[in-house]
């Protein structure tokens, strides 16, 4: 086979975008881990902050995980007392999931680990090019019809 000429790994923008990721996202997830919850977690702790009590197939939709994936997320943050359940008292399968007292209280804490965490990474951008930046991704993502969040 003659010698093919390939892209380097550093040419495309694929590669980029995962190496800035890769160390936000380990950064944020030690941060995080500092105060008992994985990045998952905090991701569902944030989409219930802004609601009384919500069930676990709407938690699933408004997040792109699945069911399965919602439930052990939801197992684990119920042992870590974060979140409590209720069931129906009509149908026992209907339940909803609600932040507990210190769920409640944890959820601020971890969104200032999230600013600080995009201020550590991003600070050194002049605010016209954060903007683009973020303006940019936000594009991709609908043009690309992208819908589940990133836990991982």
């Amino acid at each position: 086979m003659a010698n093919a000429s390939i892209s380097d790994l550093q040419a495309h923008t694929g590669f980029w975008l995962r190496y800035v990721s890769n160390h936000v996202s380990h950064a944020f997830a030690r941060k995080v881990e500092e105060l008992g919850v994985t990045v998952a977690e905090w991701v569902i702790l944030r989409e219930m902050y802004s609601t009384d009590s919500i069930a676990p197939s709407e938690l699933a939709e408004r997040t792109g995980l699945t069911r399965g994936a919602v439930s052990k997320l939801a197992e684990r943050l119920l042992s870590k007392k974060l979140i409590s359940r209720a069931y129906s008292t009509v149908d026992r399968r209907c339940q909803t999931l609600a932040l507990t007292v210190s769920g409640r209280r944890l959820v601020p804490q971890l969104a200032q680990l999230a600013d600080a965490n995009d201020e550590e990474f991003f600070s050194c951008l002049p605010a016209r090019e954060r903007s683009m930046l973020l303006d940019t991704l936000k594009k991709l993502v609908k043009l690309n019809q992208l819908s589940t969040l990133p836990v991982d």
